[in-house]
């Protein structure tokens, strides 16, 4: 299906070139004699030649693949995206499969959306197991553009095991993340309550935000308790510091709590200290590309035009599993990761 995909969107181009050639055919036989068959045959040609340019620059080269290599997973045939999935399985047993979750592949679907780690649970199961093996079942989730370590479960009563350790905090989740400036304190715990809102503006959309459940009274500049929002959620993240250069961090996360879209929001709302290439939460009232420091720019050799073309730096390193025995999984650093540390010069650290 995914070669059969690959001929017919060929066809289709192989098809409107031919067209527009017919119609340059029937246009100048009207002024002149019909064109020869190696005229035309060199207008297709040229039809189906591709029209961008690939960047000279490096950095460009590199997110442009990085772009393409998301859109082809929404692409591909079901079965080449759990054929991707099953290269990417960290461990398995009787109850659990523990995979690397790729950049850019949602984890449910939605609209636009054609391809879902979701989907694909019952084809990676016999691909890993036997034809005959049950659906794998999803125990958590991951954002789009986060990497890492998921764990999926080979039975409805395997996930609600694990969704229940999930739920009463007995996982303990790591992320690392880079983020655009230094936070204050260098390691600490945010703890404020996080609410969805609707951001009205000429582009109105849904964000997640803070509900702090005290304020700062201007008269005198003491901390008083404010009116908390009931639609509000306790949400918690441990943050420690693990290197600084370039106008970035490097950080390490743990949140205690799972509310969605906590990393990002807490870090960039609680500490003013976006996630690199959190276009979504680095602005409030608008949906902008991120805004980027000149040495960190200068670092990345990219212009602040092609800022919104940064993926998300935030992957899920390590996660514990108290299944009977602890399990521990960790997972290394996607390769575009690993590429923006060395630009940025974060020094990663040997414990």
């Amino acid at each position: 299906m995914a070669a059969g995909g690959g001929a017919a969107r060929r066809c289709w181009r192989s098809g409107a070139g031919l067209a527009r050639a017919v119609r340059g055919v029937c246009g100048s036989a009207r002024a002149t004699a019909a064109l020869r068959a190696e005229e035309l045959a060199e207008r297709l040609r040229k039809s189906e030649e591709p029209q961008r340019e690939i960047p000279k620059d490096p950095t460009q080269r590199w997110l442009r693949e990085l772009t393409a290599m998301s859109q082809q997973l929404q692409q591909v045939h079901p079965n080449v995206l759990a054929k991707i999935l099953k290269q990417r399985t960290l461990y398995q047993n009787e109850e659990i499969v523990v995979i690397d979750k790729p950049y850019g592949l949602p984890v449910h679907g939605g609209p636009g959306i054609k391809n879902c780690i979701a989907d694909v649970l019952p084809v990676l199961a016999k691909m890993l197991e036997n034809m005959r093996a049950e659906p794998l079942h999803l125990c958590h989730r991951l954002d789009k553009e986060t990497t890492g370590v998921m764990v999926l479960a080979r039975s409805k009563e395997a996930a609600e095991k694990i969704r229940l350790l999930f739920k009463t905090r007995q996982v303990e989740k790591i992320y690392w993340a880079i983020v655009l400036g230094d936070p204050d304190p260098v390691e600490g715990v945010v703890e404020i309550p996080i609410v969805e809102k609707e951001v009205k503006s000429h582009q109105s959309h849904y964000k997640m935000t803070l509900a702090p459940r005290f304020r700062v009274r201007a008269e005198d500049g003491r901390l008083v308790k404010a009116r908390g929002d009931r639609h509000a959620e306790r949400a918690v993240t441990r943050y420690r510091r693990l290197a600084a250069a370039s106008a970035c961090s490097l950080l390490q996360l743990q949140p205690i709590t799972g509310v969605k879209h906590q990393i990002r929001v807490h870090l960039a709302y609680g500490l003013g200290c976006p996630i690199l290439g959190d276009h979504k939460y680095s602005h409030w009232s608008k949906l902008a590309p991120q805004k980027l420091p000149e040495l960190t720019l200068r670092r990345l050799k990219l212009e602040q035009s092609k800022a919104r073309h940064l993926p998300l730096h935030l992957h899920a390193q390590r996660l514990s599993l108290p299944l009977g025995q602890p399990l521990d999984f960790v997972c290394k650093l996607p390769p575009f990761f690993q590429k923006t540390l060395r630009k940025l010069e974060l020094d990663i650290p040997k414990d």
